[in-house]
């Protein structure tokens, strides 16, 4: 090899032989301490080791020869020898570069350069390339002069001829009137590049050694301190004097007719009603008037099972006061999920029941085939529960074994047991096959006052319970359920025979029969795709809004046991006229669709088929997330989806009657307030909390509070209502003296007075009930973690006609639209006839 000295060897080592060997560029070895010794016996084993793939099997021969157990390797940093690294093969010049080293680090930068730099010229000698390359030249140049010419390319551009000419005008546009009118370039890690910390500066102070003592006091033996009393008491002969007195029965006389009367007063109203607190409710106490903000109550969040996960949907409890539901979800990526599909398999999806009573460990735990993004409890029997799965299944639960350990505390020794919070196994789940191909995103009950037939029609349902369900997913359609069993036709001898037959059936897992009839053999009552208006396609859900389907609150009616209903016949239903089959549903492509879920039949096939929606919104840039009624108008629809929230009025189709402006951050979820007409809360993927007050202000939010330092994923109010018993009593013997100044003061206070005439020892209690209503707010975050917020004053109490200012100003707004609708086709109209005009004067200017 030419280029450098014969008793050197350049050598390219890989980063894990450098760092086995503790010679990684400029980090072990670098300018100014360029060598390393290396012991012979470490190359030879790890040749061994790693034979070919080592760095010095193609030296094998010359290490082995080498007389002494070190060599030297030099870090050759300026590449003077066409590598980074050298090998010294002999003794003696090894110890000539040690001595060049030393000598060249004692001297300039400029100097040791030179010094590595200088090298003897060797002479070229020719191997013959230079004729190959003549060769080769002559054989490229008769090539191109034989082969033909390539053939000409040709472009030609054309232009319509009506637009040559033409004046061209420029104008602003709106970004949000077009789809992908702009693209958002988020930051990302890019893993190619990572920096190390080399060097960091740290602050070191130094504190004198610190030291404790302690010293005993003389102790004393413990003892209970009481105090024992009595009341004073009259004597029995004073008490009778008292009584036999002139004074105290003229007394009596004098005021038995006050005292009859304030005691009919205190049965008609309450006379210990504070009016002037009243004029101030609550003005003192926590969430007083002066603040406005959301105080956080309480938080939930599990190390175990809601490590790692996020949670995709919550839900209060219906009839147990502080007790909410949480659905927690893997927080990973599609490729993430299929990579890791084993380990998900091992570790069951799960939906956590937390209470106010322990907020350390959940209650309960439902077991689910795969993660749910949407639940619901059943609004005629909380124990039931209905889920979405990601894989397209519904599932349902029975909670109703383990209602008590709800509404109680696990406790044992003063703390609670987290191994033995019990888990529900499903009751019964849909068919793979025959549910969505796409997550379930929403899911809903259909109200107790209708149900749908398998022809798609409303029918009345007699028995005012809710057995159906409504769900939509990402593949175009919307699908209608029933929780009852199928009605099947079968005679007494069938009967008698099945119930010979019978035999329990083997529950190892402990889960209730309830749906026993419907696990994994559950179809859909119907279908309801979502047709494109202009184009081909469909349409793909992501939440959908009924119009009957508006109350939040659950009546907690129980209904009878769901096996043992039955699908009526088509006779016995009636069709219902005054049912709304509209609804809304959002889109993952920031579109709003107004349709008919109510199916058609066709004239010539007879077959049912989807009509297609009337109307299609394009206002979000992004998915929409939320599309939920507004539990005071039953018209009124607040979408949210990308960087905008809107809310529209039911047969407005001009557009939304508000709008807001995009704002900084993505809108992840909305929800309206359940106690303000005019107050919705609208949360933020930076974790903040936008609260707005369509009465106060339209262009801004009234507040924006931080709760978290990562995205909301779900809101959700809830209003609690508690009693609380105060007890007054009164018992007590007093003179009549003290009596006759009390009554003649108009004292309000309970009293109690030994009469002969009246009664002889009489006992009054006074229980007041107060009912007192908290305002709670649930807010989830991406880390799963769960915060209850406490609603302050100004957000959860109306105004005086709240309700009535906010219709009123609903219906400015549609006003507002049906004018600018007027105005859009006046300037439209106004604009052809200027064109008509202008283009009959140019018509006759050149007839002339």
């Amino acid at each position: 090899i030419g280029g450098h000295p014969n008793d050197i060897l350049p050598l390219t080592l890989t980063s894990a032989t450098q760092e086995l060997f503790g010679c990684r560029c400029d980090e072990d070895v670098t300018g100014d301490n360029p060598y390393k010794i290396l012991r012979k016996e470490d190359i030879v084993q790890d040749m061994r080791m790693r034979a070919a793939v080592s760095d010095f099997s193609p030296m094998k021969q010359l290490v082995l020869d080498y007389p002494e157990d070190e060599l030297l390797l030099v870090y050759d940093r300026d590449f003077i020898y066409g590598s980074s690294f050298y090998l010294v093969l002999t003794a003696d010049a090894k110890e000539r570069h040690l001595k060049v080293i030393e000598v060249a680090l004692e001297r300039e930068p400029s100097e040791v350069f030179a010094t590595q730099k200088t090298s003897e010229p060797q002479p070229w000698i020719s191997l013959g390339s230079e004729q190959e390359i003549e060769e080769e030249s002559l054989n490229c140049l008769s090539f191109i002069l034989l082969s033909p010419p390539p053939s000409q390319l040709k472009y030609r551009i054309s232009r319509v001829r009506r637009e040559f000419g033409a004046p061209i005008f420029f104008s602003d546009r709106n970004a949000m009137e077009t789809k992908d009118g702009f693209i958002e370039c988020t930051p990302y890690q890019d893993k190619n590049f990572s920096l190390k910390q080399m060097e960091r500066h740290t602050g070191v102070q130094t504190i004198p050694n610190l030291k404790s003592s302690s010293t005993q006091t003389q102790w004393t033996y413990p003892r209970s301190m009481c105090t024992q009393y009595e009341p004073r008491e009259f004597s029995e002969e004073k008490k009778e004097n008292c009584l036999q007195s002139e004074k105290l029965k003229n007394f009596v006389n004098s005021v038995a007719s006050r005292f009859e009367m304030a005691i009919q007063q205190n049965e008609i109203m309450d006379v210990f009603f504070d009016d002037w607190k009243a004029l101030s409710e609550e003005d003192s106490g926590y969430g007083r008037k002066a603040d406005p903000h959301l105080k956080e109550y309480q938080s939930f969040t599990d190390l175990h099972f809601s490590k790692e996960k996020t949670i995709s949907n919550i839900n209060w409890h219906p009839t147990i006061n502080g007790v909410i539901a949480v659905a927690v979800t893997e927080r990973l990526s599609f490729e993430d999920r299929i990579n890791g599909s084993t380990k998900l398999l091992l570790n069951p999806s799960l939906i956590l029941f937390w209470s106010f009573s322990d907020p350390i460990n959940p209650q309960l735990l439902l077991e689910c085939p795969d993660d749910v993004f949407s639940f619901e409890f059943c609004p005629s029997d909380p124990n039931i529960i209905v889920g979405g799965c990601m894989n397209g299944q519904v599932v349902l639960w029975d909670i109703s074994t383990h209602v008590e350990q709800l509404q109680g505390t696990r406790t044992s020794g003063g703390k609670n047991i987290a191994n033995e919070t019990p888990v529900v196994r499903y009751c019964a789940v849909s068919g793979i096959e025959n549910g969505h191909k796409a997550p379930i995103t929403d899911i809903q009950w259909l109200p107790g006052t209708f149900e749908v037939s398998r022809m798609g029609v409303p029918m009345e349902n007699k028995n005012g319970i809710c057995v159906q369900i409504v769900t939509c997913a990402p593949d175009c359609c919307v699908m209608f359920w029933d929780i009852r069993a199928p009605r099947v036709l079968q005679t007494m001898a069938d009967q008698r025979k099945q119930k010979v037959e019978e035999k329990p059936l083997e529950n190892p897992h402990g889960v209730p029969n309830t749906f026993k009839h419907l696990d994994l053999t559950w179809k859909p009552l119907i279908r309801v795709s979502l047709p494109k208006i202009d184009t081909s396609g469909e349409y793909s859900p992501l939440k959908i809004s009924l119009r009957d389907n508006t109350c939040d609150n659950h009546t907690g009616k129980v209904a009878p046991e769901y096996a043992l209903l039955r699908v009526p016949s088509a006779k016995q239903l009636k069709p219902l006229e005054d049912i709304c089959t509209r609804l809304y549903a959002g889109t993952e492509d920031g579109e709003l669709v107004y349709t008919d879920w109510k199916l058609e039949k066709d004239n010539d096939s007879g077959r049912l088929f989807s009509a297609k929606p009337s109307h299609r919104f394009i206002i979000h840039d992004g998915q929409v997330n939320t599309v939920r009624r507004s539990p005071f108008f039953k018209d009124i629809i607040l979408t949210v989806g990308g960087w905008t929230f809107a809310i529209w009025k039911e047969g407005v189709t001009n557009g939304p009657i508000i709008q807001s402006s995009c704002s900084q951050k993505k809108c992840t979820v909305g929800y309206w307030s359940q106690s303000r007409p005019a107050v919705l809360f609208i949360g933020k993927e930076d974790g903040n909390i936008d609260v707005w007050d369509l009465l106060e202000k339209t262009h801004e939010p009234s507040q924006t509070q931080n709760i978290t330092a990562t995205q909301i994923t779900c809101i959700k109010p809830w209003i609690v209502s508690c009693a609380l018993p105060l007890i007054l009593t009164a018992q007590t013997d007093l003179e009549p003296g003290y009596v006759a100044n009390a009554a003649a003061a108009g004292s309000l206070y309970l009293f109690i007075v030994r009469f002969r005439k009246f009664c002889i020892n009489l006992i009054h209690f006074l229980f007041v009930v107060q009912t007192a209503k908290q305002h709670l707010l649930a807010v989830s975050d991406h880390l799963g973690t769960l915060h209850i917020l406490e609603i302050p004053w100004t957000l959860r109490s109306p105004s005086s006609n709240e309700k009535l200012s906010m219709s009123k100003y609903f219906e400015k707004e549609v006003d507002r639209l049906v004018y600018f609708e007027k105005r859009r086709e006046m300037r439209a109209k106004e604009k052809k006839d200027y064109e008509a005009e202008e283009l009959r004067k140019k018509t006759v200017r050149y007839s002339i």
